[in-house]
C-alpha cells in the first residue's frame, strides 16, 4: 500500500486547533483534527505568515530530486493512492531521474498543515482550502492539476421534508467553515435566503451520520461517502446538491510555486502519473474494473459505491477537458465567490480588509485581488503538455 501517515505519527510541526468558534494557531499544541476532507481552517492566514515563516519552503529554493506529496481519501483522489501502490509514481519519476513519496494521510487537516509549513511539495486539496490556509498564510501555491469537480457529490439533505424551501428556520448541522458551509449559502442564496434564516450547527463529519439519525437533527450538509449513508434513510430527502453548481467545489492538485518553478521536471511527472492513471481507472476493462475495485476498497467501499461516487464527480481524466475548464471564465467566476465567502467568515486572516487581501492568479494573466500579493495560482502548463503528448 502507499505509505500511510496519521496524526499521531506526524513530525513535531504547527497544528491549528479549535477554541470555542474561532481556530487559532500554536507552536505547542498538537491536537489531531477528527475533520476528514474539505475543511477550510479559520485563522490560518495571518497567524501561519507570522508563525511559520521559519518553517515554510525557503523563498530561494535550490533544485532538488526528491519530493514529497500529501494526500488524503476521496473518490476524485484516489487515483494517487493507487498509483503509489502499482508502481505508477515510480515510473514516472523515474523518467524525469527524481524520487517521489506519496503520503497518505488519515487526516486531511493534517496534510494540509504540513504542507504550508514546508513539510510537503504537493497537495491533494480543494480550491477553497487552498486559498484559505496555505495561500492566505503567505505560502504560494500553484494548481497544477485539476482533477474534478464535485457533482452531486455534496447535498443539502432535509428529514422528512422534499423542497428547499422547508430548511427556512431550521437548524442545520454541517462542518462549520467546509465546503459543506459554503454549499449551504449557495443553496440558500438560490432562493433568496440568507444565513440569518437558518441556525447553523457545527458537526464533525464523524459523527454527521449518527447526527442525522437522531430526532433532534432535521437537517444536514456534507459529502459523499456519508451522503449516500444519510440518503439510504427512508426519511432522507437531498433538495441541494453540487451538480447545482458546476464547477465550484474543485479538487486539485497543487504545489509550492517556488518548488514547481525550480523543478519543472516535478510538475510533468505528477501531470504523467494522473492522467496515467484515471486513464486506467476510467476504462472499460477488466483492468480498469480491476483498479476501481482497488480504489474502491482502499476508500472503504465496494466496486458499486465508488463508481456511484465517481458519477457525482466531473473528473477531468483528459488533459484537453482540464485545460479547457481551468481556463474558462468559469474558475474566476468560482474563485470571486469563494475568496468574498472566505473575507465574510474571516478566513483570510485577521488582517484582512477585504476580498482583495490575496491575489488570484488565473491563466489568462487576470489577477483577482492584490496582484502584489498573488498566493494562489491557476495554470494550464502542466495539464496542456500532457494534451499535446509533450511530457
Amino acid at each position: 500500500m502507499a505509505k500511510e501517515l496519521v496524526a499521531r505519527e506526524s513530525p513535531p510541526i504547527p497544528q491549528f486547533f479549535n477554541k470555542g468558534n474561532t481556530m487559532r494557531f500554536s507552536l505547542s499544541t498538537l491536537l489531531p483534527s477528527s475533520i476528514a476532507r474539505r475543511t477550510a481552517v479559520l485563522g490560518a492566514a495571518a497567524a501561519l505568515a507570522l508563525s511559520v515563516s521559519g518553517l515554510a519552503a525557503p523563498a530561494e529554493a535550490a533544485p532538488k530530486k526528491d519530493f514529497k506529496v500529501a494526500w488524503s481519501i476521496y473518490v476524485g483522489w484516489m487515483p494517487w493512492g493507487y498509483a503509489a501502490d502499482h508502481g505508477i509514481v515510480k515510473k514516472w519519476a523515474d523518467k524525469y531521474g527524481i524520487k517521489i513519496d506519496v503520503v497518505q494521510f488519515n487526516d486531511y487537516v493534517e496534510s494540509i498543515n504540513q504542507y504550508t509549513a514546508g513539510a510537503f511539495d504537493a497537495l491533494t486539496v480543494t480550491n477553497m482550502d487552498a486559498l484559505s490556509v496555505p495561500a492566505a498564510g503567505g505560502v504560494d501555491t500553484t494548481a497544477v492539476i485539476m482533477g474534478d469537480f464535485s457533482n452531486g457529490n455534496d447535498a443539502v439533505i432535509l428529514k422528512g421534508k422534499d423542497k428547499l424551501s422547508d430548511i427556512k428556520g431550521q437548524k442545520v448541522n454541517l462542518v462549520e467553515f467546509s465546503v459543506s458551509h459554503y454549499l449551504l449559502a449557495r443553496a440558500l442564496e438560490s432562493i433568496k435566503l440568507s444565513e440569518r434564516d437558518v441556525k447553523v450547527v457545527n458537526t464533525s463529519d464523524a459523527d454527521m451520520v449518527a447526527a442525522y439519525k437522531t430526532k433532534a437533527v432535521t437537517s444536514v450538509v456534507t459529502w459523499n461517502p456519508l451522503v449516500s449513508e444519510i440518503l439510504a434513510e427512508k426519511s432522507a430527502h437531498s433538495v441541494f446538491d453540487s451538480s447545482k453548481i458546476p464547477g465550484e467545489i474543485m479538487d486539485l492538485m497543487v504545489a509550492n510555486t517556488q518548488t514547481l518553478n525550480d523543478n519543472p521536471d516535478f510538475g510533468k511527472a505528477l501531470a504523467g502519473i494522473w492522467y496515467e492513471t484515471v486513464a486506467l481507472m476510467t476504462a472499460e476493462s477488466e483492468a480498469g474494473k480491476q483498479a476501481r475495485t482497488d480504489m474502491g476498497k482502499a476508500s472503504g467501499t465496494d466496486l458499486a459505491g465508488f463508481e456511484s461516487q465517481l458519477k457525482a464527480t466531473k473528473l477531468f481524466d483528459k488533459a484537453a477537458d482540464a485545460v479547457a475548464f481551468v481556463k474558462s471564465p468559469a474558475v474566476g467566476t468560482t474563485m470571486d465567490r469563494v475568496r468574498k465567502f472566505l473575507f465574510e467568515k474571516k478566513l483570510l486572516g485577521e488582517n484582512a480588509k477585504s476580498a482583495d487581501a490575496v491575489g488570484i492568479a488565473l491563466p489568462d494573466g487576470k489577477v483577482l485581488g492584490d496582484a502584489k500579493n498573488v498566493k494562489l495560482r491557476f495554470v494550464d502548463t502542466y495539464m496542456a503538455l500532457a494534451a499535446d503528448g509533450k511530457l
